[in-house]
């Protein structure tokens, strides 16, 4: 396919950071006879925009409702012309070797330049395959990358996996409920993009400074406890959460913040290490709320709560760095006890 021909190239980006897509567009946009059709932000909206018969998808597959290698692999089986380019932060040689065996054309990181997007385009569309160079030579080299997105419990299931251990042995193990498992283990696969416990197993042996024994005892010490900031202008629930908090882990830190100043003075003390923030703060924007909050401890996770959640909502809360939003009625015992967990 020739960027110069006279018939318009159809290009689909998507990204689930509205900035990310904007700098992406533009940037391809300087091509000759391409356009943009849509931007989209999570896997249904891939899915629809595919109706639109682009010729190229440029996508980071880490989106929301979007299972990267089973549906590269749907993708390619209904759209066997198209194009697809991963533009991605991940740089793992594992992740990589399974998006291009599962049917993707190229594989670009995003912290290079833009300029580079626009030639793995251009290199995809003429029928080639495109690896970034910096990653080329690390897989070239087969030396394995270490997932520092993993936490470590994640780790400890690599381990339980290696064992063999089914998802009760799982549970007896390390102390949690076989659902909280599962939970965990969904996660996990898509953390490492996998979809099944062999898969998994074999990315443990490819990566053997992953996984981890779980430890013997599951309560944090106090020179281990976590500090969690609570901002909600609703002092009943504040209080029921705080409570809720300490019954799980009663040497946790827990601060209450009524509004954005209050939240910023508690920081100022003590850099929380999870913050659950209401997105309506009575006359507040709870998410410049989380703004502040990540501006002023980036390694803090933000988790926005409402009432009523929308994708608005979302997508503002994801732009500024948090890492969900919740609806409230969800936030209950087990989702607690995962956040904690997870931190």
């Amino acid at each position: 396919m020739q960027l110069n021909g006279e018939r318009q190239i159809r290009i689909v980006v998507a990204d689930d950071h509205a900035v990310v897509r904007a700098g992406i567009s533009t940037a391809l946009s300087d091509l000759p006879n391409v356009a943009i059709v849509a931007e989209v932000g999570d896997g249904p909206g891939v899915l629809a925009a595919l109706d639109l018969q682009p010729d190229a998808l440029v996508i980071d597959v880490s989106m929301p409702q979007f299972e990267p290698l089973q549906t590269i692999r749907q993708i390619r089986m209904h759209y066997p012309q198209l194009k697809i380019l991963v533009v991605s932060a991940y740089d793992d040689d594992v992740y990589v070797q399974g998006l291009l065996q599962a049917g993707v054309d190229g594989y670009q990181l995003k912290d290079q330049p833009l300029a580079d997007i626009r030639l793995a385009l251009q290199r995809v569309l003429a029928g080639e395959r495109w690896v970034c160079t910096p990653l080329l030579s690390k897989l070239m080299r087969g030396v394995p990358v270490v997932e520092t997105g993993m936490t470590p419990r994640q780790r400890e299931l690599l381990w339980c996996l290696q064992q063999g251990d089914d998802n009760h042995a799982i549970a007896r193990r390390i102390g949690l409920s076989v659902k909280t498992v599962e939970n965990h283990l969904t996660r996990l696969y898509r953390q490492i993009a996998v979809q099944s416990r062999l898969e998994a197993v074999h990315y443990a042996a490819q990566h053997p400074q992953l996984p981890m024994m779980p430890t013997s005892s599951q309560t944090i010490a106090p020179s281990q406890a976590l500090s969690v900031l609570i901002v909600d202008d609703n002092l009943r629930y504040r209080q029921h959460v705080s409570r809720m908090i300490s019954k799980m882990q009663p040497n946790c830190a827990v601060v209450e913040a009524a509004h954005q100043t209050e939240a910023m003075a508690a920081i100022s003390q003590r850099l929380p290490d999870l913050a659950l923030v209401d997105v309506v703060l009575g006359d507040e924007d709870g998410i410049s709320c989380a703004a502040q909050i990540k501006q002023q401890s980036p390694n803090t996770r933000v988790l926005l709560v409402s009432a009523y959640p929308d994708r608005e909502f979302h997508r503002r809360g994801l732009a500024v760095g948090a890492v969900a939003l919740l609806d409230k009625k969800d936030l209950d015992a087990a989702a607690l006890r995962l956040l904690l967990e997870d931190v």
